[in-house]
């Protein structure tokens, strides 16, 4: 394994400062859960704070389904790209880098610098494109194993995330428990319900079907599928946010000239959804896209224990944060709860909070005081 370093970082008031990338070669075969395997990956990543000698204070993040590795702080040849999470980590912020040491990358068949669909296929010297395998959570777990590995970090003083992070933070500790002393699983689930399985497969049609998709390999047509990425962006949207939230934000408020009886952008709703749309599809890959949704389809860690959630979390070994969101109606609040009423019944240590919050799924991105000092608090316990 070797690593690249980017540039250093500068300190800002309140936050990380000036951040870049890192680069993780490793050239050890990664067999997948499919079966199939990698003969050599990249992972992108970024640090914030100082590794302890004990190398005992490392948190790892985890991102959701279009995260990457820019946690926090901003790009040094960019100040307006802001990390997705930069409202939580920095100096005094409940992930705060004066005591622990953050990792934050982009998982394997990202399209952020990681290793993924849009990387070039060494048997063919051409983009992996259709051919890069499907990926699951406990794929991902087991190359962030290996980044940590490069550290020397034997065990996670944490490991954290939200909704699709959150489900790799539960998998670590059943995977890998004695390297995570403590998981935040937040606004996450045990597995995905068949109304979410049926989003996620609504937004991959819209993918599939795009006339510029061509079976996956449009890398070497010159085009992207924007139009299908798009359309599944802005259903995803939608389900981030809650009604109450959209009604306010946006009302049944329309723009000027609205009223002409077609169908151009006429609702404040429709605009937004259309820029999101647009500026995802920007940025985001497609290929990518499907194989994020297909890990959120396939997570289920109790799918081999007769769906007993109890048995299953049963190896888990660390303290435990479930935390939830009161308006989050794609993971709900019950679905938090199904996983603290397993560890409850296993007698295992779990800290559970249920946070009013207006921003629906999106809340555990939002800098929320009470979450913020719910995750803080919890912290300080396992410090202690």
């Amino acid at each position: 394994m070797t690593t690249s370093v980017g540039a250093g970082r500068t300190p800002s008031h309140g936050g990380v400062g000036a951040v870049a990338s890192r680069f993780a070669h490793f050239d050890t075969e990664l067999t997948l859960q499919s079966g199939a395997s990698l003969p050599a990956y990249v992972l992108a990543y970024e640090t914030y704070g100082t590794l302890n000698a004990a190398k005992s204070n490392a948190i790892l993040v985890c991102h959701a389904l279009s995260g990457h590795q820019h946690v926090a702080g901003f790009r040094a040849d960019n100040q307006n790209d802001i990390g997705w999470w930069d409202n939580i980590v920095g100096p005094g912020r409940p992930l705060d880098t004066d005591k622990y040491f953050i990792v934050g990358l982009n998982n394997l068949g990202g399209c952020h610098g990681s290793t993924g669909p849009s990387s070039i296929n060494p048997a063919t010297d051409k983009p992996w494109g259709a051919d890069f395998p499907v990926v699951t959570v406990s794929d991902w777990v087991a190359a962030q194993a290996r980044l940590a590995d490069t550290f020397g970090i034997d065990a996670w003083a944490a490991v954290i995330g939200g909704s699709l992070g959150g489900m790799q933070a539960l998998q670590w500790t059943l995977d890998f428990p004695q390297r995570v002393r403590s998981a935040l699983v937040i606004a996450a689930a045990p597995k995905l319900s068949a109304e979410n399985i049926g989003f996620n497969d609504v937004a991959r049609q819209a993918i599939l079907t795009d006339p510029d998709f061509h079976d996956g390999h449009f890398y070497q047509h010159g085009v992207r599928p924007l139009r299908g990425l798009r359309l599944a962006r802005m259903l995803g949207h939608i389900t981030y946010l809650s009604d109450d939230q959209m009604a306010e934000k946006f009302g049944r408020r329309q723009r000027a000239g609205a009223g002409s009886y077609g169908f151009e952008v006429e609702f404040e709703v429709e605009s937004y959804l259309r820029h999101q749309g647009d500026k995802f599809a920007g940025v985001f890959d497609a290929n990518t896209y499907l194989r994020m949704t297909k890990a959120l389809d396939y997570f289920d860690p109790a799918a081999n224990f007769n769906d007993d959630l109890a048995a299953a979390l049963a190896p888990a070994t660390a303290r435990f944060l479930i935390a939830s969101f009161t308006t989050d109606w794609r993971f709900p609040p019950s679905r938090s709860r199904e996983m603290v009423n397993a560890l409850v019944k296993n007698g295992q240590p779990v800290v559970y909070s249920e946070i009013d919050c207006a921003h629906g799924h999106d809340s555990f991105l939002m800098d929320d005081a009470h979450y913020h000092a719910v995750i803080a608090g919890f912290l300080r316990q396992v410090g202690s």
